[in-house]
C-alpha cells in the first residue's frame, strides 16, 4: 500500500521555488520513507529521475564523482549510461540516495546546481557526524528538509479514517470537543498509533494485515535490528556508549523523572563523556534529546542543563517493541491492556514518547523543568515540556503536561504558574478525556495534540 505523507508538499514548494538555484536535503532516521518519497517525486513530477544509491553504487559512478565533475558532458553521460535513463534538461530529477555514504557526491552539489541542467534531491542519515563531513565543503546551495515518521494524521490517513480526521480538525478549530462516540473512536486510533508506531514498514505491515499488532512488531523488530547494526558499525571510538544508552531507553523512560542516569551503564562515567554518544543518537534521529531548561524564558537553549536530559524514541512504536521482548507482549497480553486503557506500568512514558515525537516533527526543540524543594525533600514542580511561541515581539512559554490517566491533579502547573507566571501565554494538559477549555489553557486529547502549532520548515 502506498502512504501518503504531508512531506510530498514540501517537496512540490522546493521545486516551485527553487528554479533549480539549490538542492533540497531530505535527513531522517533510517527507515523512515526519505527514498521512497524521493522516488515518488521523481516519478511523477519529471519526465525521467534517477536515483543513485551510495550504500550499493558501483565504481564507475563512484570514480565519475572523482574524475569528471570538470567535464560535466561526461558526468551526465556516465550516469546516463549506468543507470539507462535518458536526462532531459530541466525535467530530469536526480536522486542522491544514502548520502553519507559517499560525502563527495554532496560536496558536488555546488558545481551541479551552478550547472543548472537538472534537479538534485539528496537523502541521507546521521549527516552531521564528524567521519562524513570533515574532509568537504558544505554546499552553501543545499536546503534541508527533516523527514519522521508518519505523525498521527499520517496514520488516520494511512488507515483511511478521512472524516474523523476533518472533524477532530474543526473541533479543534473551533476549540470545542468531539462527540462522545466520535471521541472514544478517535482514542482508539490513537492507541494504535501507540503501539503501531509511524514507521512505514510498521504501518503498513499493521494495515495491510487486518490490522495485526503482531506483523507490526516484527516489521518493528527488524527495523531495531538495523538499528542496533548501525551503531556497531557507525558509532565507532564510542559505540559501546551508544548502545548502552539506546538499549536503556526504556528503562530510563520507565522512571518517575525519566531522565538518563548514567550509573545504569557504568557508575564512573560522567555527562561530558557521553556529549558525542547523546550527539549521535540525535543526530540520528533514532532519539528525541530533551534538556533541562533552568531558567525558562525566551532563550531556553541559554539555561540548558545538559547534564539533565531526557532520551525519548524518535518513534513510539519502536519504543514499545524495545521495551518489551516478543515474549513479554504475549505473556501479559500488552495490546488488550493498551488498548482498554489498562496498563498502568510504562504506559505514562509510551504517552509521554509520543507527544515527544509530536513536538519534535513540529520542528521544536525539547525542554523540560523541574525544581527541587530543599524544604520538601522533592521536585515541588516538574513540567514535561516547555516551548514558546517564537514570537519576536511578545514572547510566552507554553507549557505541556501530558497524563495518560483520566484521574491526575495539576500541583505542578499550579506551582509553576506562581512562579514564572507573566511568562506563561497558556498551558496544554495532555489527557485522555475531551477537549476541555480552563482558566489557565486547554486540556486536549492526545489525538488532537497534532493540531498544535505551526507545520515544521525548512532550514
Amino acid at each position: 500500500m502506498e502512504l501518503q505523507r504531508k512531506l510530498y508538499d514540501n517537496l512540490l514548494e522546493w521545486k516551485r521555488n527553487s528554479n533549480g538555484k539549490t538542492a533540497l536535503l531530505i535527513e531522517g532516521a533510517r527507515r523512515t520513507g526519505k527514498s521512497t518519497i524521493a522516488s515518488k517525486f521523481g516519478k511523477e513530477q519529471y519526465e525521467s529521475f534517477v536515483l543513485i544509491d551510495f550504500a550499493i553504487a558501483s565504481k564507475k559512478i563512484t570514480d565519475n564523482f572523482k574524475e569528471n565533475l570538470n567535464n560535466l558532458d561526461t558526468f551526465f553521460q556516465i550516469i546516463s549510461l549506468e543507470y539507462n535513463v535518458q536526462l532531459f534538461t530541466r525535467k530530469t530529477l536526480i536522486i542522491f540516495d544514502e548520502i553519507q555514504k559517499f560525502p563527495k557526491a554532496r560536496e558536488a552539489i555546488k558545481y551541479l546546481v551552478a550547472d543548472g541542467r537538472y534537479d538534485y534531491l539528496e537523502t541521507g542519515s546521521l549527516i552531521s557526524i564528524k567521519e562524513h563531513v570533515d574532509d568537504i565543503l558544505i554546499p552553501s546551495e543545499e536546503e534541508k528538509l527533516k523527514m519522521y515518521p508518519l505523525d498521527f494524521e499520517e496514520f488516520m490517513m494511512a488507515a483511511k479514517e478521512d472524516i474523523l480526521l476533518r472533524y477532530i480538525k474543526e473541533c479543534y478549530q473551533k476549540k470545542t470537543s468531539l462527540d462522545v462516540t466520535f471521541h472514544h473512536k478517535a482514542a482508539m486510533l490513537f492507541r494504535e498509533y501507540l503501539l503501531v508506531g509511524g514507521m512505514p514498514q510498521s504501518v503498513v505491515a499493521y494495515l495491510g494485515n487486518n490490522k495485526d499488532f503482531y506483523k507490526a512488531d516484527e516489521a518493528k523488530r527488524q527495523i531495531l535490528s538495523l538499528y542496533r547494526d548501525d551503531i556497531k558499525k557507525a558509532a565507532r571510538k564510542y559505540k559501546s556508549k551508544v548502545s548502552g544508552l539506546f538499549e536503556n531507553i526504556p528503562g530510563y523512560l520507565s522512571t518517575h523523572e525519566k531522565k538518563v542516569v548514567l550509573s545504569k551503564i557504568d557508575e564512573k562515567k560522567t555527562f561530558d563523556q557521553y556529549d558525542d554518544p547523546l550527539f549521535w543518537l540525535g543526530d540520528s534521529m533514532i532519539c528525541n534529546l530533551c534538556y533541562k531548561c533552568t531558567d525558562p524564558n525566551i532563550g531556553m537553549s541559554l539555561s540548558k542543563d545538559t547534564s539533565s536530559v531526557k532520551c525519548y524514541m524518535g518513534d513510539t512504536g519502536l519504543l514499545v517493541s524495545l521495551a518489551f521482548s516478543e515474549n513479554q507482549i504475549s505473556s501479559m497480553n500488552l495490546y488488550k491492556q493498551i488498548m482498554n486503557g489498562k496498563l498502568s506500568l510504562n504506559e505514562g512514558m509510551i504517552h509521554e514518547n509520543a507527544i515527544a515525537q509530536t513536538l519534535a516533527a513540529k520542528g521544536k526543540k525539547l525542554y523540560f523543568y523541574t525544581h527541587y524543594s530543599v524544604e520538601k525533600h522533592r521536585n515541588d514542580i516538574e513540567i514535561d515540556f516547555l516551548v514558546t511561541n517564537e514570537s519576536k515581539t511578545s514572547i510566552k512559554l507554553y507549557p505541556i503536561e501530558v497524563k495518560s490517566s483520566k484521574n491526575y491533579t495539576t500541583l505542578s502547573y499550579d506551582a509553576f504558574k506562581a512562579k514564572f507566571g507573566k511568562r506563561i501565554g497558556a498551558s496544554y494538559v495532555v489527557h485522555p478525556k475531551t477537549f476541555q477549555i480552563v482558566e489557565e489553557g486547554y486540556k486536549i486529547p492526545s489525538y488532537m495534540f497534532f493540531c498544535l502549532f505551526e507545520e515544521p520548515s525548512r532550514h
